[in-house]
């Protein structure tokens, strides 16, 4: 069992019996409202009668349970505060609740620091000594396990409605916060985020999430993974990323579908938005970036850091993973807290083998006072420092690079399952590998990598290419999400590729497509 789940699940159940107010603080990304929609709906199927949740102001509050939000919360006058993929930072945050007498539950999956808060519960499966097996589950499904811990405890109380409560019925919510979270599949979240997918493929989901998937162009009916992290996901985030995630929270916990579509499409309009104000913050970063790959030394320069007075906070972490990418290394971006601020918010993302968020706390060890707060996990974390730290930050986040990294883990190694016949090239085989997933981080959906000729190319969507291509004498056709046209052009006719073998639907009609990961001159 996870640690400090008996005590949440006591104090929660305590609330409910005696219609305590309690408030759920989220956070702002799709793993926090996933998982706060689902206390929404758990708690209330429960019978917590006064029940609300709160998001912090990415730009007001900052993350987490913060003193700020805290006062914001005076008016509700909460008795409860649970928080959702977020708290065990919230130093600050809990003892200021827990001096206004509220009790606090605070469920998280986020690494602790050496100090816990004082909360009156604390469930993170990756405190120091849990036992729990599982040590990958995202905020929300440290919530789901939360939700079962309360119903039990209700019904050894002789609470008879709580044992007719099927938590079964939101494992789509469950698998759409795991998955935009990036967390690692092991067998626990892979049964979570199956059991979910199979939830939406039966067109048994929130109307939230039906929503989302029609704003998307995706079909629940066949609902991947890739479905989750790369339809619904972002245009959830992109609430958390511009304005505040209250929006997303309220798509997924309405019964309404025509109020579910409303809000879908505030959503789809705000992800077009984020992807415009990404595309011009990534075009100036990779300016930047590439310029300093030419520069000599750049072989012996294991980080790369930058910032820009005129970027977006909320889209920083999208312009570190991108940059990341291109040039292995671990990157972290910032931009200021608001236009002219002193705080300037960062976005860090790594590389295989270089723990990111470990990498920042010794960076905090070795400069007392240079970094205000930060928290995160081994491949993503976030951190605040004052403008004037900057330059210093960045002479010791590279310090502690060069030190924790070889050279040779600066190149990137693309692993494959190997290259395909022309008598592999079929539906069959492309559906059974779909129905091998769901696939994700640590559990990585087969690629394969195979020397082919471009026979016709295009440009499509946002700098993305697509082809006909010839491999062994068959023709197929290609998708290479990333790649410009004119980039894929300049390689010339004769490529190698690492891809995916899929089908993919247009129109109702179902063929056979090649989705690149990786190309270059064969």
């Amino acid at each position: 069992m996870l640690g400090g789940l008996s005590e949440a699940a006591s104090l929660t159940a305590d609330a409910i019996t005696q219609d305590q107010r309690i408030v759920i603080v989220g956070d702002f990304d799709a793993d926090g409202a996933t998982g706060s929609a689902l206390a929404m709906r758990g708690l209330s199927a429960l019978g917590a009668a006064d029940l609300h949740f709160r998001v912090p102001n990415r730009f007001a509050d900052g993350y987490g349970l913060t003193p700020s939000l805290v006062d914001h919360l005076r008016d509700l006058a909460p008795d409860l505060i649970v928080t959702v993929d977020n708290g065990v930072a919230s130093l600050a945050g809990v003892a200021a609740a827990r001096d206004l007498g509220i009790k606090v539950v605070i469920t998280d999956h986020h690494l602790p620091g050496p100090t816990l808060p004082a909360a009156n519960a604390v469930v993170n499966p990756n405190l120091p000594g849990d036992q729990f097996p599982s040590k990958h589950l995202a905020g929300v499904g440290v919530m789901f396990y939360l939700m079962a811990a309360v119903r039990a405890e209700l019904v050894s109380r002789g609470v008879a409605r709580a044992g007719e409560v099927k938590l079964g019925r939101w494992l789509d919510l469950v698998a759409l916060g795991t998955v935009a979270d990036l967390v690692h599949l092991d067998a626990n979240n892979r049964i979570l985020v199956e059991n979910g997918l199979r939830r939406m493929r039966a067109g048994r989901c929130v109307p939230g999430i039906t929503a989302l998937a029609q704003a998307a162009g995706r079909d629940l009916g066949r609902a991947t993974a890739a479905d989750l992290g790369f339809g619904l996901a972002p245009r959830l985030n992109a609430a958390g990323r511009l304005e505040d995630m209250a929006a997303g929270i309220e798509c997924l916990i309405t019964d309404d579908p025509a109020r579910a579509a409303e809000l879908a499409a505030e959503l789809d309009s705000l992800n077009s938005e984020r992807r415009n104000l990404q595309d011009d913050m990534q075009a100036q970063a990779q300016a930047a970036a590439d310029g300093l790959a030419a520069a000599p030394g750049w072989s012996e320069r294991f980080s790369l850091c930058l910032r820009d007075a005129h970027w977006h906070q909320g889209i920083v972490g999208l312009v570190a993973s991108r940059l990341k990418d291109r040039h292995h290394r671990p990157v972290v971006a910032f931009a200021p807290e608001a236009p002219g601020a002193d705080a300037w918010k960062g976005s860090a993302r790594s590389i295989r083998g270089f723990h990111i968020r470990d990498a920042i706390a010794e960076v905090d060890a070795r400069e007392p006072g240079l970094i205000r707060r930060f928290g995160g996990h081994a491949m993503a974390a976030g951190l605040t420092l004052p403008e004037s730290g900057l330059a210093a930050f960045e002479r010791a986040f590279e310090a502690v690079a060069a030190q924790r990294l070889e050279p040779d883990q600066l190149t990137q190694t693309l692993r494959s399952d190997g290259p395909l016949s022309a008598g592999d090239l079929t539906a069959e085989l492309a559906q059974a590998l779909a129905s091998g997933g769901p696939w994700g981080q640590g559990f990585a959906e087969p690629q394969f990598d195979n020397p082919v000729s471009v026979v016709t190319l295009r440009g499509v969507g946002r700098g993305h290419s697509k082809m006909r291509v010839k491999l062994d004498g068959v023709e197929v056709e290609a998708i290479a999400f990333g790649y410009d046209a004119d980039q894929v052009r300049d390689l010339g006719h004769a490529l190698h590729l690492v891809f995916a073998l899929e089908l993919n639907e247009f129109r109702g009609r179902q063929s056979l497509q090649l989705n690149v990961r990786h190309l270059q001159p064969a």
